[in-house]
């Protein structure tokens, strides 16, 4: 009984938070109505026809040809990255190609939690290289500090490149501002970071220890700068991709403006709200002329989830032999 109470009591702040992500995606998503709904009230339609109309509009085929060949791209870029990571850090005898399956299987995962993807690559490491799962978080949280930089970096680009026209379109949100403080932050936290878990500074403090950060412990500085190389074409053909649609949405936008916009919204994108609800809000709040890009990114997210999930059924038969049959698993580890 006390251990059911300690149970009852430890998932609690769990509890807590995932009502908070629930209310703040409400929040967000009220907001988009509130613009979507002002817009649609000005040009005396309905909320639903007004975002009828958006849709309706839309170069549906074009948009199909340029996303459906992005979804791919991705997905080979993105497994690169992923394998260049592991071969560092946790499997140096892993080959692309037993990646690719893993990877797109993890995309079918991430449908219910990016979370139980990545817990099921961890799964593949342990059981065909003997990889242990703190290890592997490490390298996946490696990762993840790298998109953030790469995503930093290139808006730092776009800024010095097309400062006063994202200047003059920080009307709502002084993006301008937020972005050079947020740079600033970033570019004097990076050296710290290697200094420290490089051994340099801070030898006294356990942290670096911790098994979960042991990539940071291994990562040398050419593994940092590596790694943005090999993430950076994802993000270019994104924006690409991104102001073309926009373009076929009939939604006015430069690349300068989505080479500064883009990163941020996926750092959006990132913050643990369902239905990247942060990432729908930051849309509208960057164009504010255009209330219904808030549909646009519903839109655009779905559509990449869905096809990636679908890239990862393709290779589900062979991710399924590597991860649950026991002499190929064997075969593996011998290896």
């Amino acid at each position: 009984m006390t251990e059911q109470v300690k149970d009852s009591k430890s998932k609690i702040p769990a509890r807590i938070f995932k009502v908070i992500t629930w209310l703040l995606a409400f929040g967000c998503f009220y907001m988009v109505y509130s613009k979507v709904n002002s817009a649609a009230v000005a040009e005396g339609v309905s909320a639903l026809d007004f975002v009828w109309n958006f849709i309706s509009e839309a170069n549906w085929w074009l948009w199909l040809a340029i996303m459906i060949p992005y979804s791919f791209f991705f997905f080979l870029v993105d497994s690169h990255v992923t394998w260049r990571a592991v071969r560092w850090f946790n499997a140096p005898t892993l080959k692309l190609t037993d990646i690719l399956p893993i990877r797109g299987s993890a995309y079918i995962l991430s449908l219910i939690s990016e979370q139980v993807g990545k817990g099921g690559m961890t799964l593949y490491l342990w059981r065909r290289h003997k990889a242990p799962g703190w290890q592997v978080l490490s390298t996946m949280i490696f990762l993840g500090l790298m998109e953030i930089y790469q995503l930093l970096l290139f808006s730092f680009l776009g800024m010095l490149q097309y400062f006063e026209e994202i200047s003059s379109a920080s009307t709502t949100l002084p993006l301008h501002i937020i972005l050079v403080g947020v740079l600033i932050f970033a570019v004097a936290y990076l050296p710290l970071h290697i200094l420290f878990f490089r051994g340099y500074i801070g030898k006294s403090l356990n942290l670096r220890n911790h098994q979960y950060l042991r990539a940071f412990r291994e990562a040398q500085v050419k593994h940092y700068a590596l790694t943005v190389l090999f993430k950076a074409p994802n993000l270019i053909g994104a924006i690409f991709v991104y102001t073309t649609a926009l373009w076929l949405f009939q939604v006015e936008a430069s690349f300068g403006q989505m080479l500064v916009f883009l990163p941020l919204i996926f750092l959006a994108a990132a913050l643990p709200l369902p239905f990247h609800a942060g990432a729908l809000l930051i849309w509208t709040l960057l164009f504010p002329d255009y209330p219904e890009v808030g549909i646009f990114s519903l839109i655009m997210h779905t559509f990449f989830v869905l096809f990636n999930a679908l890239i990862g059924v393709a290779f589900l038969p062979k991710a399924n032999r590597e991860l649950f049959d026991e002499s190929t698993a064997d075969s593996s580890a011998a290896q």
